[in-house]
């Protein structure tokens, strides 16, 4: 019995406890020792060499579970990891959370205990006999349920006045050190003891309630007494054990617990409802731009991703996948044009090629079959000047195609010339009056004309002296431009009928970079005057010298004057043969601009008709013109307004629905 209590005890008391653990531990060893040197060395070496070998076996097992664990969670889709986490995060949360409660109001029901205990320690004592008189059948909440234990100096007991009796005559009381022993107890610290029940009628079972409380631990405290002897004057010194049952502690901590556990498990599936509700929403556009990549892998280049807000992460990924599917789309149909355009370029130039040998050769089999035949002389030279007509108009032809084969490889031109626009267009304006002296021509200034609620802005004509422009380009290269200007005008606009040439110089708020890309549209020319308003009422921007050849002909229909710049494009193929054209002199003017970091423009002339050739080249930056205009100023990027930048960008990159 002494042996029993004693290891109950000890479990309170940590040294008992290490050291009967450490005096085990101690014998277990010398045994396994034993048992060891019996076996013998050479079983020991054998045991040694399979410890080496079955290190890297166990590594590889470990390496092998490590990997089929990675692959089977990245398996797992984002959403179930997502949640996962967040049951994981609540999970351990909330039961860190209880546990931490739990903790926190068990310490603090003991310290109330131990505080109650010392200061009632005097009263229980004082009212000892009252309390041993008390009716202890009822389970009442007061001092009667208190225990107390006197013993003498020699740690004896002496009496136990204080025993409580709960229901059904149970008795519950602290296991404490065996008679005559104090074991590790101390005074004025309390500890907790375990309970002994006992019964005082054997007949009576008591119900699962009572037992429970009667089978809770105690809280005790021993104390130092004193008391006079019997004759008065000696003092008696005794200690006393003053015990309170912790069965109400433990019932709150319990029924705190129960709590505790059912409001972690409503959070955690709450959060595991709220969390799956926010995940999917959140993981919905991924969803959305997953189909939008697989009808895209599927051919349709116009899908897009919806739109969402760019200050989150999925807005982002849609405004940067967007912008990248807009550039992929506009790359291929830029690919589909040049492929289209290059397979109908050597159709066409297969059939140019092809007429004037057609020519040569029937002509020359026409001078072998009259040779010898009366008047064979005169029908030889006719035949031999339609030959060389054709293999003139062949000569052209092939010299042409190699200029436009250098441009596109970008050579062939020297930009870094200086040149004098002015006197060039001056020129022109001579060569059209050497042409046809009949027609009336007209020179002067080019002005923007703002746009009001109705009209969009435009280029109005001032009659008067070409304004001084001078520019960095190739002189000859934009004579050549100019030149297939003229004799366009001068082929395919009736004789007599008037032409105005207008130039100017105008700031603009865009890049030569990004004008140079502008696609040949009746849109076009328009952006660029809206980027001239901006220019001109803000005073920033890049300078550029604006001419424009205004005729009044037959023109060209509004869906055909695009076709203008294409190779081999002509209104009318015959008539074009009988003019002398190539249907290459609007290409070469092109490709010429566009080296030059320009553009040109065709559009319907806004009075009488005809059509109006509108070319933009910038000025170099530290240029002035002799007139005292405004130099040229820094290129900016971003000093444009909105609706200006916005339609800038649309006409860089338009859509394909609108396209259509």
């Amino acid at each position: 019995m002494a042996k029993t209590q004693a290891s109950s005890l000890s479990g309170g008391n940590p040294d008992v406890s290490v050291t009967d653990y450490s005096r085990l531990s101690v014998d277990e060893d010398e045994n396994v020792r034993d048992a060891m040197s019996e076996e013998g060395e050479g079983h020991g070496d054998r045991e040694k060499q399979a410890g080496r070998v079955s290190k890297p076996s166990r590594f590889r097992i470990f390496a092998k579970l490590h990997r089929f664990w990675l692959d089977h969670l990245d398996s797992v889709p984002l959403s179930t990891k997502l949640v996962a986490c967040m049951l994981v995060l609540l999970t351990v949360g909330t039961f860190g959370i209880s546990l931490t409660i739990r903790q926190l109001v068990s310490n603090y029901l003991v310290e109330k205990t131990d505080a109650q205990l010392r200061d009632q320690a005097q009263l229980v004592y004082s009212n000892v006999d009252l309390l041993s008189n008390r009716d202890g059948k009822n389970e009442n909440i007061g001092p009667n349920e208190y225990f107390m234990q006197l013993r003498d100096t020699e740690n004896n007991i002496v009496s136990t006045p204080l025993v409580p009796v709960l229901r059904d005559n149970l008795l519950s009381e602290p296991v404490l050190p065996p008679n005559g022993s104090m074991g590790n107890v101390k005074y004025d610290k309390p500890f907790t003891a375990p309970a002994r029940v006992r019964t005082l009628n054997a007949a009576v079972k008591s119900d699962k309630r009572t037992i429970q409380l009667a089978q809770a631990p105690w809280r005790v405290l021993a104390l130092e007494g004193r008391e006079r002897g019997p004759d008065g004057n000696s003092v008696v010194r005794m200690t006393v054990y003053i015990g309170v049952s912790m069965a109400d502690q433990i019932d709150i901590i319990n029924t705190l617990t129960r709590y505790s556990i059912l409001v972690s498990i409503v959070i955690v599936m709450v959060g595991a409802i709220v969390a799956t509700l926010i995940i999917q929403r959140t993981l919905l556009p991924l969803k959305r731009i997953e189909k939008t990549a697989a009808k895209i892998a599927a051919g349709d280049l116009s899908q897009r991703v919806h739109a969402a807000p760019e200050n989150t992460e999925v807005g982002s990924l849609a405004a940067s996948l967007n912008a990248m599917l807009a550039r992929i789309e506009f790359s291929f149909c830029e690919q589909q044009k040049t492929t289209e355009k290059m397979k109908r370029f050597v159709s066409d130039a297969s059939h140019e090629l092809r007429t004037p040998l057609a020519t040569i050769h029937g002509y020359s089999e026409l001078y072998r079959m009259q040779r010898g035949l009366p008047g064979d002389l005169e029908r030889a030279d006719e035949s031999i000047g339609h030959i060389e007509a054709s293999s003139q108009r062949m000569t052209e032809l092939v010299e042409d195609l190699l200029s436009l084969a250098r441009l596109d490889e970008g050579r062939g031109i020297d930009i870094n010339q200086r040149v004098d626009l002015t006197q060039l267009l001056t020129d022109a304006v001579d060569d059209l009056h050497a042409l046809d002296a009949e027609r009336g021509i007209q020179q002067g200034r080019l002005k923007l004309n703002v746009k009001d609620g109705r009209n969009s802005g435009y280029l109005a004509f001032i009659e008067g002296q070409f304004p001084e422009v001078t520019l960095t380009g190739d002189a000859s290269r934009l004579r050549q431009v100019i030149t297939n200007i003229v004799g366009n005008i001068h082929r395919y606009t009736p004789v007599g009928s008037p032409v105005e040439v207008g130039l100017s110089v105008m700031p603009a708020s865009i890049t030569p970079e990004s004008l140079q890309h502008l696609p040949v549209d009746k849109q076009s020319l328009r952006y660029f005057l809206e980027f001239v308003e901006v220019g001109q009422s803000m005073h920033v921007g890049t300078n550029y010298a604006v001419f424009s050849f205004v005729d009044h002909g037959p023109g060209v229909p509004v869906e055909r004057q695009s076709q203008i710049f294409e190779r081999f494009y002509t209104a009318d193929s015959s008539r074009a043969r009988q003019k002398g054209g190539t249907g290459l002199g609007m290409s070469i003017a092109q490709s010429v601009v566009q080296a030059h970091r320009g553009f040109i423009d065709a559009a319907t002339t806004r009075n009488g008709g005809g059509l109006t050739l509108t070319v933009v080249l910038p000025i170099a930056l530290d240029e002035r013109d002799e007139t005292g205009e405004q130099p040229a100023m820094k290129t900016f990027e971003h000093s444009v307004s909105k609706k200006a930048t916005r339609q800038g960008r649309q006409g860089i990159w338009p859509r394909r629905d609108k396209a259509r």
